[in-house]
């Protein structure tokens, strides 16, 4: 079981600020996913999560133990690593990464450097609204919104039975999707359970 991510800062700053803007919905008509966006979901789901600022990569460099290390990924997106230097690493996937950084090293003389990146720690997920303990949680993979449901601890009795709202990194606002649904969530995504209407 995931644990609920403890980050001060994360917690202090940026859900309040995600309280405020779901806040800023009140009243606002969420438009409902098209079948379209729910199949470029599922699609993206089978891939890799493309990398986001503030995750931490495990890189290896094959006979190079003074490069191998945990590195993490600045605000801007950046990556600072020694021989290397910065490389933009938001946006790409660990194997994209792990060519740039091959096609790095060569250039500094590398003859054959082999490069292996994982990432030891996701951008958490956020969920708010009518569960039994909202706020930021550590993403895994596989994620889906009726999973991060039952990590934030269930739903309260005032819960909406049929719809959930999603915010997925990259959309400008908050889309409707049926509960029923195994809509798949990604590192940064905001989830809100909304109350009932009586």
């Amino acid at each position: 079981m995931p644990k609920v991510h403890t980050r001060i800062a994360v917690l202090r700053f940026t859900l309040p600020a995600l309280v405020l803007i779901v806040a800023g919905c009140g009243g606002k008509e969420i438009q409902s996913a098209s079948m379209s966006e729910v199949a470029q979901m599922k699609t993206s789901a089978t891939e890799s999560p493309s990398l986001r600022p503030g995750e931490k990569l495990r890189i290896v460099v094959d006979e190079e133990p003074t490069l191998t290390g945990d590195y993490q990924i600045d605000p801007s997106g950046y990556l600072s690593m020694p021989v290397v230097g910065i490389k933009k690493a938001a946006g790409m996937t660990p194997t994209s990464l792990q060519e740039a950084l091959v096609s790095a090293l060569k250039a500094k003389s590398f003859k054959k450097p082999g490069v292996t990146v994982s990432v030891l720690q996701f951008v958490p997920f956020y969920i708010l609204g009518e569960v039994q303990k909202p706020g930021a949680y550590d993403y895994v993979a596989g994620l889906n919104a009726l999973s991060a449901i039952a990590i934030a601890g269930g739903q309260t009795f005032r819960a909406d039975q049929s719809e959930i709202y999603i915010q997925h990194v990259g959309q400008d606002a908050m889309r409707s999707y049926e509960l029923t649904w195994p809509i798949p969530i990604f590192p940064g995504d905001v989830i809100e359970v909304p109350r009932r209407t009586i």
